[in-house]
């Protein structure tokens, strides 16, 4: 699978973490940036990977900031972004299941090392099940559209 990952200065040791652990399993992974720990915009690395998404020239992707939010916040904006904060193993696997997640947004100053390896692993490999939820996630695209 085709993965950016992005993060602001606070989220820049999560994002090796990640970026090592989906190299290992086997993904093929951008890295959006940040790459030095001077202060920088969430937005501006939000719009680079949901950007990438939209364009479907990425499968999926992965953005880190403090608490997740301010990410998925700007993500969203972005035609053809799904994103959300996940800060469980529930979250990430009904983020899938149930709403087709395509961009994972998570909190570098909450979350342990062990739990964020193990919700991205949920997360990559939970399917979306359609059906009722492909109705509402097609709603959620109309919107977008402006219907």
């Amino acid at each position: 699978m085709r993965i950016a990952v992005g993060s602001d200065h606070r989220g820049i040791q999560v994002k090796s973490k990640i970026t090592e652990l989906l190299g290992r399993l086997g993904h093929d992974v951008t890295d959006a940036g940040v790459h030095e720990s001077n202060p920088v915009d969430y937005p501006d690395i939000a719009v680079k990977v949901a950007n990438l998404v939209s364009r479907k020239e990425i499968d999926r992707g992965i953005l880190i900031c403090g608490t997740g939010l301010g990410m998925c916040i700007a993500a969203n904006k972005i035609p053809g972004v799904r994103a959300a904060p996940c800060h469980d193993d529930l979250t990430a696997e009904m983020s899938r299941r149930h709403n087709d997640l395509n961009v994972l947004c998570l909190s570098s100053d909450i979350l342990g090392e062990k739990l964020i390896d193990r919700m991205v692993e949920i997360w990559l490999t939970t399917e979306f099940e359609g059906g009722r939820h492909g109705r509402r996630v097609d709603k959620i695209s109309k919107l977008e559209e402006g219907r």
